[in-house]
């Protein structure tokens, strides 16, 4: 193998393993009733900032999965510039996350399953690497993306099946 695919290698095994460690960030969410979203942001090849989703908890449309993290990786690093810092997350990131990673100046982003509906890293737009802004950002997705895919998949069909349970009790209550 050449230096330039042993390096690849060893490159996609590295991603795998930190996106892993996304997604048991994002069962976390699931546990805690949010949507099973889950973040890390590694500087020098450790973990600095980790997060998961926390709106419904924490009653704040901002506390998604990356935000946590970035704000956990500040504090690690006392700085909000994350310069040289790669962030891996479990779905695309939405317009306020994408520029939030733009602000903080984080220079990759990893991410496994795309977001058709609100993912700003390609799939409805792209404000990682908007040429209007200050900072580009890398970024590469499929990363895991069957496996984050299908832990989002059957957290929304356990939850459409808990609320059609949920009206048909309710339909069978007798009326007092």
């Amino acid at each position: 193998m050449l230096n330039k695919e042993l390096a690849a290698e060893h490159s996609a095994t590295k991603d795998d393993a930190f996106m892993r460690r996304a997604m048991e960030l994002a069962a976390q969410a699931e546990a805690e009733g949010e949507v099973p979203v889950g973040a890390v942001i590694v500087h020098n090849g450790v973990i600095i900032g980790e997060g998961w989703n926390r709106s419904i908890g924490h009653h704040d449309a901002t506390a998604h999965a990356e935000m946590m993290a970035l704000r956990q990786a500040g504090q690690t690093l006392q700085n909000y510039r994350l310069i040289d810092t790669t962030l891996y997350v479990t779905l695309e990131p939405c317009p306020m996350c994408a520029g939030a990673i733009v602000h903080s100046r984080v220079g990759k982003v990893v991410f496994g399953a795309h977001d058709a509906k609100t993912g700003a890293a390609g799939s409805t737009m792209n404000l990682l690497s908007y040429e209007g802004v200050n900072h580009h950002v890398l970024f590469q997705g499929d990363v895991l993306a069957t496996e984050c895919r299908a832990q989002l998949q059957a957290f929304f069909k356990r939850r459409r099946a808990e609320k059609k349970a949920a009206k048909i009790a309710a339909r069978q209550q007798p009326d007092v």
